[in-house]
């Protein structure tokens, strides 16, 4: 696709956030896998690490610690893993965890336990409006509820966490509403619905792609990178609802390029590689409606109520959206791709609630990698470890711009919901690669 003007508006608030961006960069060569002189045999300190290497070391202390093992979370103040354990009666866990380099928290819940009060949750309270995640910050499960949980509903919901136990979960009321956002960084159009694209990619056969929102995908066939415009892509698989909100829409020119980076405005940003998200971790957004935002994952594995299903799989963020992000991506500031936008409540005036769709499971469902084929990008496999920041423009000086969630979605102006509030709510192109 041609590449073409950015509204005005989009551009002011991309070059504001490369200004942010440049503010973190600052941090950044402090931020790698500190190593800090300690070997390996004096590692009862806890190692510092960037939060794109927290879910390795994760992953290994679940294995290495077991049932005792209760979830983790980044301290991105001490740029440290901490890793919650319920020692029973075996003490010598903490040690364990301790030699491996993480922080240790002695918590009452184990996963176990937090896991069967989701599915409690799923049975008895699945309600349009809500959600749930564990965070291991409280050690509890997070449950909200957006302001259309009222009533027998709201009675049900609460009676339900009640039920659960006294200390394993907590309820917050959104003044928002959860729906799904139709718009994105680099805005597409179709079926009367517009949305972002998230990231770039090549499909299993080699040819040009690029990831969005499912709930897009699902709401028209065919999109185009201006209002009204031709189409130039077209879907080839959608999930939504269900276990997750991705879809993969291939370029109709086999010929088109397709490159691994994200749009911030007058300048790109490369995107190294995909990542899992961590809790605590800082992350960065770019819509073609509120342009680029940041915030904090706040959890994993996210079951999303909205009102056309439930999704699962999704991760919570603090992070603002506005109608038109749906799409979008989600990316960190030294350049890996970490999620879609999927939906949520609020806006970027008040705040709220957004849920994004992790892209190494999209990436692995739909069978393709990031880039254009061509050493660009990652493929599904490549974690944020292995990836270093380098070999492109990161998050400080040109921002991560990809798309991010927009505000009406499922049930208000999203994707499939008839014309809705577009990303740049017409007011001109956007630029599609």
């Amino acid at each position: 696709m041609s590449h073409q003007r950015i509204p005005k508006r989009r551009a002011a608030v991309a070059a504001g956030g490369v200004v942010a961006l440049g503010a973190a960069a600052i941090l950044l060569p402090n931020a790698n896998a500190s190593q800090d002189g300690t070997t390996d045999d004096a590692a009862a300190a806890p190692r510092t690490l960037r939060a794109t290497d927290a879910p390795d070391l994760a992953s290994r202390l679940a294995g290495l610690l077991g049932d005792a093992f209760a979830g983790s979370y980044y301290d991105s103040g001490a740029r440290r893993l901490v890793v919650n354990v319920v020692p029973g009666d075996d003490d010598s866990v903490i040690a364990r965890a301790e030699r491996a380099g993480a922080t240790v928290r002695q918590v009452d819940n184990s996963m176990t336990e937090l896991e069967d009060g989701a599915r409690t949750l799923t049975a008895r309270a699945t309600i349009p409006g809500t959600s749930w995640a564990v965070d291991p910050r409280t050690n509890k499960i997070l449950v909200t509820a957006d302001s259309t949980v009222t009533g027998d509903a709201w009675n049900r919901l609460e009676s339900t966490v009640r039920g659960l136990g006294s200390g394993m979960a907590t309820l917050e009321k959104s003044a928002g509403t959860f729906r799904t956002f139709a718009s994105g960084g680099d805005a597409i159009f179709g079926g009367g619905s517009r949305c972002s694209l998230g990231f770039n990619v090549t499909a299993g056969d080699g040819a040009p792609a690029f990831l969005t929102a499912g709930h897009c995908g699902v709401a028209a066939e065919q999109w185009s990178d201006a209002q009204g415009g031709q189409p130039v892509a077209t879907v080839d698989q959608a999930v939504f609802p269900g276990a997750g909100d991705f879809a993969l829409v291939r370029y109709d020119d086999p010929a088109t390029r397709a490159p691994s980076e994200v749009d911030v405005g007058e300048q790109t940003v490369a995107i190294n590689g995909a990542a899992e998200a961590t809790v605590g971790q800082q992350v960065f957004r770019m819509g073609s409606t509120t342009g680029l935002a940041d915030g904090q994952v706040l959890g994993l594995n996210a079951t999303v109520n909205y009102p056309e299903g439930t999704v699962t799989g999704l991760i919570q963020t603090d992070v603002c959206a506005e109608p038109g992000d749906s799409g979008g991506s989600m990316f960190t500031q030294d350049g890996l791709a970490i999620g879609l936008t999927s939906g949520g409540s609020g806006d970027c005036a008040s705040g709220g609630e957004t849920f994004f769709q992790p892209v190494t499971t999209a990436l692995e469902a739909v069978g393709a990698t990031l880039g254009d084929g061509a050493g660009e990008g990652a493929g599904a496999g490549d974690q944020a470890g292995g990836t270093e920041p380098g070999g492109g423009q990161g998050i400080g000086g040109e921002e991560p711009g990809g798309q991010e969630a927009d505000g009406q979605g499922a049930g208000g102006e999203e994707a499939g919901a008839g014309t809705g509030q577009g990303a740049d709510d017409g007011s001109g192109p956007a630029r599609t690669h």
